[in-house]
């Protein structure tokens, strides 16, 4: 990605004072911790009480390059890291095995969604993943399939994940703070499409129809697919008879049959 290009200004420019540093002769006093500048210093930056900057910092970096690439709005996928290609399902457990079609829905939904998106110049409705396996590879790939560019939000994990291969390399970004990667996931949505999926998946849609059903984020198309897991799931009803929620609030999620039907969905709420 291309360095913004800074308005003249009178002062020196800071990576100006990084190569000059570069250039300074090793002295006892140079080499101490305490003399490097300290936005280069690493282990300052990663101190305890330095937590509020990088949260900043983590907020910050994404922003402007999404910014900067002019991605003004984006569809959000998620889904389990678990549910494999439908071409190597026979090592998978049964369970999981028996999620693998949706892999190639996943794949399917993003590449129309992509479709899209390329009409736009790669603006609006750009394909959002979480950029590790499963639903969010198939995601991924499902926009290169279309020719098209696609978000990855990466986060450090104690089980390592990579990046999957298929999302864009400079749109590609890693976390270490949950809560800002989720900020990430909403801040430029259009939509959310939700496949089968565990905890993750769990905490990050009920944290967008938290948002949506106390209006502090503007009302957007949930898209469910894989109605009878997620019954299966979460007994929704049983939270409307328990009076914890409206009835009208189920109305925030739309149960899809499947991409075609999402995509359709997404058509006609950008219509209304």
């Amino acid at each position: 990605m291309a360095e913004p290009t800074d308005p003249p200004r009178p002062f020196p420019d800071a990576r100006e004072d990084l190569k000059r540093w570069d250039r300074q002769p090793e002295t006892p006093q140079t080499l101490s911790p305490s003399y490097r500048l300290a936005f280069s210093d690493g282990e300052f930056l990663t101190r305890e009480e330095l937590r509020p900057v990088r949260l900043q910092l983590e907020l910050l970096k994404a922003e402007m390059a999404l910014a900067e690439r002019g991605i003004r709005s984006t569809i959000v996928m998620l889904g389990s890291a678990r549910i494999p290609d439908p071409a190597h399902a026979d090592a998978a457990p049964p369970g999981l095995a028996a999620l693998a079609p949706f892999y190639d829905e996943a794949r399917a939904f993003a590449r129309l969604a992509t479709e899209r998106a390329l009409a736009t110049g790669n603006t609006e409705g750009v394909i959002c993943t979480g950029g590790g396996p499963g639903i969010m590879e198939a995601g991924n790939r499902g926009a290169a399939d279309a020719g098209g560019v696609s978000v990855s939000l990466n986060i450090v994990l104690p089980h390592e994940q990579v990046p999957n291969l298929h999302g864009t390399p400079d749109l590609s970004f890693n976390f270490h703070y949950f809560a800002i990667r989720k900020m990430h996931f909403l801040m430029r949505a259009s939509a959310i499409a939700v496949f089968p999926g565990g905890f993750g998946t769990l905490d990050e849609l009920f944290e967008v129809l938290t948002l949506t059903q106390t209006g502090r984020m503007a009302r957007l198309p949930i898209l469910i697919f894989g109605e009878a897991y997620w019954r299966g799931v979460v007994n929704w009803r049983a939270l409307v008879d328990a009076g914890t929620i409206a009835a009208h609030d189920l109305d925030l999620l739309t149960f899809v049959a499947g991409a075609a039907d999402a995509i359709a969905r997404i058509d006609a709420a950008r219509k209304a």
